[in-house]
Formats: C-alpha cells, structure tokens, sequence
C-alpha cells in the first residue's frame, strides 16, 4: 500500500460517522464505526452514543436496542493517544479527563436507565471501557472469537470505572481477578462467570442479538420497561426493602391494561394483543 492509498483511507475513514443507526423493524441497532481505531471511545463517539441513546429513549417505534462494532474488535475501551494529547495543557490533562470519565459514566447510565433492553452483539475484542459497555447492557451475546479484559493495570492505569460495571455482572473473586492481572478471558469463560448470556458461532453475534430483540420485542414495551427499572432498583436494597418495592411495582403492574389482556390471553389460550400500557 502506497502512502497516497494510505492517505484516502484515512481520509475516508475520517469522513465515515463514527456510530451508525439502523432500525430493523422495532429493534434499533447501533453500530460502532471506529474500526480502525479498534472503536475505542473518543469525545466524538461518547457524546454520538449519548445523543442516540436520548433519542432512542424517546421513540416508540424502537422497543429493544442491539449495540454492535464493525470491525474485529468491539471496543478496545478509551482512546488513550487522545487523551495523551491533552497532557500538554497546563492542568497536565486533568480537566479533560475528569470530562471524559464523566461523560462516559453519564453514557453507561443511560444504557441501564433506558426505558427498552439493550443487548451487546459482541464479535471481537472487549477491553477496559469496552468490557464497561458489554457489562452495562442489559444482555449480552458473545461470538467464539470474542474476549473481554480489564488491562488497565498492565499500563498504569487500572480500571476503576470499568470496576463498577464488571463488579456488578460477575462475582466479587473473578471481577478482581480481571482487574488485578488484566488477563484476557475468552467467550466461553464470560459465560461461565456470567458477563454475557450466550455464546454463538463467529460472525453470528449480530444476527443472534437481532433475535434475541424480537423476542424481548414481541413482549408489552411497558412491562418490559416497568420490569427493567425495577430490576436495577431492587439491586441495591435490602432483601426487605427489595421486597416490599417489588409488592408495590406488582400491584401497579397488575393496574396496567396490558397485565389484564395477558391474563385473559392465557385463560382463553391466545396470543394477547398488547396496547403498551
């Protein structure tokens, strides 16, 4: 490859939106398009997340979200040469970096506040904030040849705000693990320690996400959206509080209309026509 070559490819690559948005019925699939940065997350990509995400929340049409990459990996986690960058400015970079780490935290809450389930489509390499985000879905689908990290440690730098996501998805002994040693995992021992759900062929992680949307999508957007708060809101209770806000969430839900034509739909042995309230 000639350096003119080189040059209009970088060139085109520079040109090419940075996330892509693509509605598949009422599943929309988020695409991350920094393949040749690995889709790490620069300013530009943190705050194209963040926008979609608050844009998405607001369409009705979409009642699952799919976050996939191109490329062979899925997210090698920040962009350090852009961070490197601002080690000039006069603060040595530290105002930049706390709007980084902000906003990235900002973008992974919005993942767990979002009203509709995100799924990771995962098919190459996970690392640092790229294992952040897979463990920030809701669900997750993993290729053969995917591999998730927390490297930070191996470069000075260890994964503190990934730490709060991945300690959340998998038990206390193997979360530190990854943190202290940085070792790769394959998609096969995410499985095991619980970071993602399945594990299908390589290439089929997309398409496998995309059904696993359908599924989740045939169901009520408003128990699914009900149920998902929930979730995260019991998270950090006690077993009696956990409880009597799960009583109070089961009496609203059984207000809702959609709980009623659910109930009569399994009496009378038919699919329920679900108005979404």
């Amino acid at each position: 490859m000639n350096a003119q070559t080189s040059a209009v490819r970088a060139d085109a690559a520079a040109a090419a939106p940075v996330l892509l948005r693509e509605d598949v019925g009422e599943v929309a699939v988020l695409t991350l398009n920094r393949s040749e940065a690995r889709n790490s997350l620069s300013d530009e990509l943190l705050a194209a997340l963040s926008h979609a995400l608050a844009a998405i929340a607001a369409d009705r049409s979409v009642r699952v979200v799919v976050l996939a990459a191109n490329g062979p990996a899925f997210c090698a986690g920040h962009d350090l040469k852009e961070l490197t960058a601002h080690r000039s400015a006069a603060d040595r970079g530290r105002e930049h970096f706390r709007h980084v780490m902000d906003t990235c935290s900002a973008m992974m809450q919005a993942i767990v506040r979002l009203p509709k389930p995100v799924i990771a489509a995962v098919g190459g390499t996970a690392t640092a904030a790229g294992c952040q985000l897979v463990a920030s879905c809701d669900l997750a689908v993993a290729s053969t040849a995917a591999s998730f990290a927390t490297p930070g440690v191996d470069i000075g730098l260890f994964c503190s705000t990934p730490m709060v996501a991945l300690s959340r998805n998998v038990p206390r002994k193997q979360a530190m693990e990854m943190l202290l040693t940085g070792d790769m995992i394959s998609a096969e021992d995410a499985y095991r320690i619980g970071l993602v759900n399945r594990v299908v062929k390589a290439g089929r992680a997309r398409e496998e996400a995309l059904e696993l949307a359908r599924k989740i999508g045939a169901k009520s957007a408003a128990v699914v959206k009900l149920g998902k708060e929930a979730f995260y809101q019991q998270l950090g209770m006690n077993i009696a509080d956990a409880y009597a806000y799960a009583s109070e969430i089961m009496v609203k839900n059984m207000m809702a209309r959609d709980a009623g034509e659910g109930i009569s739909a399994f009496v009378e042995k038919r699919q329920p026509r679900w108005e979404d309230r």
